[in-house]
């Protein structure tokens, strides 16, 4: 067929006052195979994005399951008709160029580079698509995987470099990346930051060390906020002063940090605080005290006792305060204990756990237990030791 087309077009430029060379007749015949071939692949494209696409798009949007919606996206779906037009134009070109050897090998070094890129696109599309379906599913959407979704693209870009420059000189890539090994020392340290923050990311994230959302503090380092991003050279975290941080993810595995997410996902938060008793106010209750408490159920365990100390009666009020506290949660460790003895007086430690993990509610809740302590001490005939100040001199004074 394409042998009457010259002849009719030979004949036609003789009428018009025109003769063609055989060198000439040659290029046109090339040029028009491969226009041919070029809009064989548009017309593929074009079918792929104006029918098959819209179809399966159709097809993602009435499924139940939403990986689908990911991995089937438009971007995705974008990249992939991109690739189907150099996969034809691949595939046509040795059939229409069999016998043009120098044609054929320039054209399929072009070939093989378009799909080598439009591959690269589409990889990378998809591996992001993967990254967001990740984040949505419930085990994996904390976990610190951005660096090492970087990690891939930056491999699979590479990977394509090679694929490119082997194209290019005609070389095997197994040959380049044997060449590439000599120089492996200065890539190294050209990419020591990338492949330690790699390799740090893959540590915090197997290990489960760190996730987006985590409250971590470095006080070394000044850190005391929430974690907003991980990848793969830098971790991002909100201070509660509303400034910012960036460390590399290797110093979170190589230094130590305290991270709070246990406490947040755990039953309660922690109060911790002890109140100085003045151990000149610790005595043996009196008849009319123990008269008044004798039918609190609190004060059921002293009731057959000789003497009681009035301290001893206060924990035993206290814990009883504490576990029918309704924002404590009585389920955890509960206790008010004594701690060694100082200069300041006799330690005595409250120990309990909020409900409420949030910050405000729990300090709002610790101050409340406190003041209370604070408070009530003296209807047991108990002080805080509190250091003497200007006014106890006067009034020491005043008296004299």
């Amino acid at each position: 067929m394409n042998e009457e087309v010259f002849y009719y077009l030979d004949n036609w430029l003789k009428q018009q006052g025109y003769r063609m060379a055989e060198d000439s007749m040659d290029w046109i015949h090339r040029i028009l195979w491969l226009i041919a071939v070029l809009l064989f692949a548009y017309l593929i494209a074009f079918i792929c994005r104006k029918v098959v696409l819209p179809l399966i798009e159709k097809v993602v949007s009435k499924t139940k399951v939403t990986w689908d919606d990911y991995l089937f996206n438009p971007k995705v779906l974008r990249n992939i008709s991109r690739v189907i037009p150099a996969l034809v134009v691949y595939v046509t070109l040795p059939f229409v160029f069999s016998a043009e050897v120098m044609w054929l090998n320039f054209l399929m070094k072009i070939t093989s580079i378009w799909l080598i890129v439009v591959g690269l696109r589409f990889i990378h599309s998809f591996i992001s698509s993967v990254y967001e379906l990740s984040t949505q599913h419930e085990e994996l959407r904390n976990r610190p995987l951005k660096g090492v979704y970087q990690m891939l693209k930056i491999v699979i870009i590479f990977i394509g470099l090679i694929g490119i420059v082997s194209v290019l000189v005609d070389k095997s890539p197994l040959a380049l990346f044997t060449a590439l090994g000599a120089a492996a020392t200065v890539l190294m340290l050209i990419f020591k930051d990338t492949i330690t923050g790699l390799v740090a990311g893959v540590q915090l994230s197997a290990n489960d060390m760190l996730r987006p959302g985590d409250w971590i503090k470095m006080p070394k380092l000044g850190i005391d906020g929430v974690v907003t991003d991980v990848n793969l050279t830098i971790v991002k975290v909100l201070n509660w002063d509303n400034t910012v941080t960036t460390i590399p993810p290797y110093t979170l595995v190589s230094d130590t940090f305290e991270n709070w997410r246990v406490m947040q996902e755990s039953g309660g938060r922690r109060v911790k605080r002890s109140v100085d008793i003045d151990v000149q106010s610790i005595r043996f209750c009196t008849d009319e005290e123990r008269a008044a408490w004798q039918d609190c159920e609190w004060f059921a365990p002293l009731k057959d006792e000789k003497e009681v100390v009035n301290l001893r009666v206060f924990r035993e009020y206290l814990t009883d305060y504490l576990r029918r506290h309704p924002r404590i949660n009585a389920d955890l460790t509960l206790m008010v204990r004594q701690l060694q003895p100082t200069p300041q007086g006799l330690p005595l430690e409250i120990y309990f756990f909020s409900a409420d993990r949030r910050w405000i509610p729990y300090e709002h809740l610790q101050a409340e237990v406190f003041e209370y302590i604070y408070a009530i001490l003296p209807r047991f005939g108990l002080r805080a030791f509190q250091m003497p100040s200007g006014m106890d001199v006067n009034e020491v004074i005043r008296k004299i």
